[in-house]
């Protein structure tokens, strides 16, 4: 069983959050129909940033989301999902960045949807060169703030392999998919794309491989 840990701070995009979210947990689900005998594939919590220790959070655009951890209490992930939104307090919180570093650095994959590669960049988790995107609309900024990344526009994704980085929203469910391949392969993943009526859009390399 795969732990899958979704951070959640006031202003996250709520499709960057829940986009990641519904894959995986349908990637479970129809998983188990077919290997009803089977433990779990994944397990899938939120966790609340520093700011909102047993609170709810309020993400963009005001739906309200109630984490399941606090970060104090949070379990180790085999995946780490940062997703992006409006990034300003959890980039400025020492303890969110470190405990991002903290996961990242033990867990097996750490992915970010759209301006989390901000986050991913602020911990630390990426730098020194490393080929990252993100929203179309904050390259620039990326590449501003962080000059020793190397900052792509187009590419759906980047797998790095223990590092995954997404453009924006819908790219981030795109990403999910691809993760679902790495960790119980195509079929399951075309199954769950399917289940969720979704078009899943490769990047261009890989869908003329």
């Amino acid at each position: 069983m795969f732990k899958v840990l979704i951070l959640a701070f006031d202003g996250v995009e709520a499709l960057d959050f829940a986009g990641p979210f519904e894959v995986f947990t349908t990637a479970t689900r129809m998983h188990q129909r077919l290997h009803p005998d089977a433990r779990p594939l994944l397990w899938v919590a939120s966790v609340a940033d520093v700011a909102h220790a047993g609170q709810d959070v309020a993400a963009r655009a005001g739906l309200r989301l109630l984490p399941d951890h606090t970060l104090a209490r949070s379990p180790q992930a085999d995946v780490l999902i940062v997703p992006g939104g409006v990034v300003d307090a959890p980039i400025a919180s020492d303890a969110t960045l470190a405990w991002i570093a903290r996961q990242a650095g033990a867990a097996r994959i750490t992915a970010s949807v759209c301006t989390g590669a901000f986050l991913l960049a602020a911990a630390g988790v990426v730098g020194d060169g490393d080929t990252v995107t993100t929203h179309w609309e904050d390259v620039a900024d990326l590449r501003r703030q962080f000059p020793a990344l190397r900052v792509q526009q187009g590419p759906r994704w980047i797998d790095n392999g223990r590092v995954v980085t997404s453009a924006g929203i819908s790219a981030g469910i795109d990403m999910s998919l691809h993760l679902v391949e790495r960790l119980a392969g195509r079929a399951l993943a075309e199954r769950t794309a399917l289940q969720m009526d979704f078009e899943w859009t490769q990047n261009e390399t890989e869908a003329s491989a």
